[in-house]
């Protein structure tokens, strides 16, 4: 008899039938795979995996890579070389790097600089609903009512628009929270035709069209880091409801809980980066994979080395478990779905396996990807 595919995420309960369209922002390919990457990686994968294992709905990932962006572009002139050619090592870098942690590739990997076209038509449209506005070579999208659905101050957002590269202050806007779909060509940055003129999609107008030429108007969940959340999620969906009619964009949103380092978040500028290549130099991936899902999928945390060392202790723990007889009163799988489906609570779930030992333990082993 299948059971009722039903989960809750940010509390939020929502129902699948067979399959679940899960969009989840990919990296900018310019420099190497830290921590606070890996993080949000991790938590999609097993997302995917608890899934498929317990609720018996097929995950179907979309991962975008950025590879039409002005740091990446930066990175690439700094090198000496292309932006195309610096991002595809990057990214082979990076899905090393994945693999090496037992995170399965997804199912589309959509290139930025390969939907330019479907950009375009996704900014005529926007245009033609007097959602956005053409100034100068570049348009504008109408981005006030964007403020309101963000819950944030308008100081804040600001400064939020500024520091993800929004240019609040750009005098060619109608309002500081218009962000640019498409921008006029400028020297040193790759260029495409557009009825505007030659110039490059924007930031957000570029998830909003690749993730709807692979799932359609709607997702039901959409994924990325917490820093993710305000400008970019909120402009995306923004963009996609304005475009299809369709609303909720996202049935359920998957904020994965920011990676700080003594209270600082882990970033190349604050120089407090956490290699994933040097954890798992030390470590085996199955302990890293543990030290970042030992946890609620949403909170902030602070990287600690002896947390590694704590998550070692977990994980043999759960092998130790799996390696003994289930007593007569231990929760059946039936439970770690209960409990997994709730907010996808994996502390309770290894809690529980590793008390139960058994069926329990070896069910769980998998399903996070620790095998």
């Amino acid at each position: 008899m299948a059971h009722s595919a039903g989960m809750v995420l940010a509390g939020r309960r929502f129902t699948l039938l067979d399959r679940a369209r899960i969009y989840t922002c990919g990296i900018t390919p310019y420099d190497v795979t830290h921590l606070g990457h890996a993080s949000t990686f991790v938590w999609v994968d097993t997302l995917a995996r608890v899934l498929r294992k317990f609720l018996g709905v097929e995950p179907i990932v979309c991962r975008n890579v950025t590879d039409v962006d002005d740091v990446l572009n930066a990175a690439a002139l700094r090198a000496g070389t292309r932006y195309d050619d610096f991002a595809a090592f990057q990214q082979f870098q990076f899905e090393g790097d994945m693999s090496a942690l037992n995170v399965r590739a997804p199912e589309h990997e959509p290139w930025v600089h390969r939907y330019i076209g479907a950009v375009v038509r996704l900014v005529e449209a926007l245009v033609a609903a007097g959602a956005a506005y053409p100034r100068g070579g570049s348009v504008y999208f109408r981005g006030r009512q964007v403020l309101g659905r963000s819950g944030l101050a308008e100081s804040e957002a600001l400064k939020l628009s500024a520091e993800y590269g929004g240019r609040p202050d750009d005098p060619a806007k109608d309002d500081p929270f218009d962000v640019a779909v498409w921008q006029a060509a400028e020297p040193g940055h790759p260029a495409w035709p557009s009825p505007w003129g030659d110039g490059r999609p924007g930031w957000h107008a570029e998830c909003a069209a690749m993730a709807m030429s692979v799932f359609g108007p709607a997702v039901d969940v959409h994924a990325g880091g917490a820093d993710l959340r305000f400008p970019h999620h909120a402009y995306h969906a923004a963009m996609a409801e304005t475009f299809s009619g369709v609303a909720p964009y996202a049935r359920a949103w998957f904020h994965a809980g920011t990676v700080t380092v003594s209270g600082a978040k882990m970033a190349k500028s604050a120089g407090n980066l956490v290699l994933l290549s040097d954890l798992l130099a030390e470590w085996p991936a199955a302990v890293v994979r543990v030290m970042i899902l030992d946890r609620p999928w949403a909170r902030t945390w602070d990287y600690h080395p002896d947390l590694l060392a704590h998550a070692a202790g977990r994980l043999e723990d759960l092998h130790r478990a799996a390696g003994r007889s289930a007593g007569t009163s231990s929760p059946a799988p039936d439970e770690l779905r209960r409990v997994l489906s709730e907010d996808l609570d994996v502390p309770a779930a290894l809690d529980l396996a590793i008390e139960a030992g058994g069926e329990a333990a070896r069910t769980l082993i998998p399903a996070l990807g620790l095998t």
